[in-house]
């Protein structure tokens, strides 16, 4: 998690009991987001009980999309930091505001990340549309970049 508060944000106080810290990077926060939403944002450092760096974003009427997630993210870490949203088992759901996702880093190790070609071919950039995946998709298996199962019907 960085260091320094990013001049964007604002620090607010949440009603109830709940102590956000409000201090360093713990705390609770809002900022006008690249959709030019307010997104109020939870944070909190970690320690040596929950080792796990945390931020909740939430806005009023829908969850955050990802250039908002983004946009949230790199105010609070650097490039490098590997950070994810989980999604738990049924056992395991917590949704006590209809409008909010997570981000997490552990502390205490690296967090295994999948091969970027498992989620698309990074030298090709941003597709505008289905069209152009599925052409840079040919492209790449025809370069080898890509071997496709082989699948049995």
């Amino acid at each position: 998690m960085r260091k320094e508060l990013d001049p964007r944000l604002t620090r607010i106080q949440l009603g109830g009991p709940l102590d956000y810290g409000n201090t360093g990077m713990s705390g609770a926060f809002a900022v006008v987001g690249p959709k030019g939403q307010t997104l109020r944002i939870i944070s909190s450092e970690g320690d040596a009980e929950y080792p796990w760096e945390h931020i909740s974003i939430s806005l009023e009427h829908r969850c955050s999309n990802w250039p908002e997630m983004q946009f949230v993210k790199e105010m609070f870490w650097d490039d490098d930091e590997c950070v994810v949203q989980f999604h738990p088992t049924k056992d395991n759901y917590v949704n006590n505001h209809p409008y909010v996702l997570h981000m997490w880093k552990y502390l205490n190790a690296a967090f295994p990340v999948p091969p970027s070609i498992l989620v698309g071919i990074k030298q090709d950039g941003t597709y505008a549309n289905a069209a152009e995946a599925e052409e840079g998709l040919r492209r790449a298996v025809e370069r080898g970049d890509v071997k496709l199962p082989e699948i049995k019907l």
